[in-house]
């Protein structure tokens, strides 16, 4: 006969995996969400013969939404379950791009689409500290997971679309795809379990990363800076190929190899912090971006392929390390709204990174631009030894 205790540890394990699980799907579905409107952008234009600065407009309230109500959805999280935020975002978030789907104009896809980006504002901070909690100590591979399954989602949905637009009218196949996320709300509000604020946490962990703060500031830098450069050089990398003579084609196949090495450097990089630590892997990561960029601007086209999917693993790689570092930075009851400022953080420099690399690059030129991501990329180096201390003072008084 099983002992109490051996019940408890089985059902403590199946609510890991559950929480995990249900955190990838929800981020599958959002993530996805996120990156459908690239597919539609160009169907709208030409279904309602609006320019590029209102299709510009459309995915900034999408993304302006979503980003801008991380930081509240963290405080309402204080008063709401986070199975209720996130079942209750899920379903918006589909219903957004169902009535996008009924829309007759550029005013009903406004309105969508802020609806959907307002749903899809709860997903990242109440998912990422589901996880983080559950797990305790060992949560940096879980999180490694989850953060990689988004790039699943992004890849996923998107195409999904795609093919579904080919054999019927775009507004049946957002009808279809918001069904899947119905459907997903649905399986959120039964499959995730309740997660106790504080779970795997004491008081002395408490009161260590109550000191913390100090360090989160310079991990949210690190984490902004670490995206301006991703999205800096995406924005120069299609130019940079094209003046070696890639086709465009051989554009498209070059930026998904980018893609897919960073989708597998989420992986690979948040099992190297977890095994070799935070500060050395950021290091890493980091000196090999910056010359792998370099590596390009100076390689023939057919070597600047082959390693454009090693640049990609680490241009992308970091991010899981320093999502997976929030949680030894931050109390358990602040969770939510650390990853919250975190998220709010990387998304506002996604959006805002190209304007300001693209002025730049007006300024002086392709080739300067792109060396000054590179340039970012060392410039994050003295912020992680920076944010050593803080790391080893956290385990050592833990």
């Amino acid at each position: 006969m099983r002992s109490p205790a051996d019940i408890a540890a089985t059902t403590f394990a199946d609510t890991k995996r559950r929480t995990l699980w249900s955190a990838c799907a929800a981020h599958i579905l959002h993530d996805g969400y996120a990156d459908l409107i690239y597919i539609l952008l160009p169907v709208w234009q030409a279904e309602f013969g609006i320019g590029f600065a209102a299709l510009a407009l459309l995915r900034g309230l999408y993304t302006g939404s979503m980003a801008g109500l991380q930081v509240p959805v963290g405080h309402l999280s204080n008063w709401v379950s986070g199975r209720t935020i996130l079942t209750v975002g899920t379903l918006l978030a589909a219903v957004g791009y169902a009535l996008a789907g009924f829309s007759t104009g550029v005013l009903g896809l406004c309105a969508a689409l802020t609806l959907s980006g307002c749903g899809s504002s709860t997903q990242h901070p109440i998912a990422s500290a589901a996880v983080s909690r559950v797990y305790g100590k060992e949560a940096r591979r879980p999180l490694s997971v989850y953060n990689f399954s988004g790039d699943l989602g992004k890849a996923a949905i998107p195409a999904s679309a795609s093919l579904l637009i080919t054999f019927m009218s775009w507004r049946q196949a957002l009808w279809v795809i918001s069904a899947v996320g119905i459907i997903g709300a649905v399986g959120l509000a039964i499959f995730v379990p309740t997660i106790p604020k504080g779970s795997g946490e004491n008081p002395i962990e408490m009161q260590t990363k109550e000191s913390g703060r100090g360090g989160f500031t310079l991990l949210f830098i690190i984490g902004v800076l670490d995206t301006g450069v991703r999205m800096g050089l995406l924005l120069f990398l299609p130019f940079l190929l094209k003046a070696k003579g890639a086709s465009l084609p051989t554009i498209g196949a070059a930026l998904s190899l980018v893609f897919i090495g960073g989708a597998a450097g989420k992986f690979v990089c948040g099992w190297l912090g977890a095994r070799f630590g935070v500060i050395g892997t950021v290091l890493a990561t980091e000196t090999a971006t910056a010359v792998g960029i370099f590596a390009v601007l100076v390689t023939p086209l057919t070597m600047c392929l082959f390693l454009l999917p090693l640049l990609g693993m680490m241009l992308n790689g970091t991010s899981s390390v320093l999502y997976g570092t929030v949680p030894d930075l931050t109390p358990p009851h602040r969770r939510e709204r650390a990853f919250a400022l975190f998220y709010t953080g990387t998304i506002g420099a996604g959006a805002v990174a190209p304007i300001v690399y693209g002025i730049l690059g007006d300024a002086i030129g392709t080739m300067g631009a792109t060396i000054a991501t590179a340039v970012t990329a060392l410039l994050i180096l003295p912020l992680a030894m920076a944010l050593a201390p803080h790391l080893l003072n956290t385990a050592v008084e833990a």
